[in-house]
């Protein structure tokens, strides 16, 4: 159970940066995906939730 949840965590977050990487934002007004940190952060809370359900 540990491993799964810190899987999808982990998983999760390298999602959230590559959203930000690959997709991000050109302007730097969206306030998620304009910083790397919050947008890893979101997506290792949503693999988070995820891998939990």
């Amino acid at each position: 159970m540990t491993i799964k949840i810190l899987v999808g965590a982990g998983l999760g977050g390298i999602a959230g940066f590559g959203y930000y990487k690959l997709i991000g934002c050109a302007t730097g007004a969206c306030p998620i995906t304009s910083n790397p940190v919050i947008s890893t952060l979101y997506g290792a809370a949503l693999g988070l939730l995820i891998a939990l359900g």
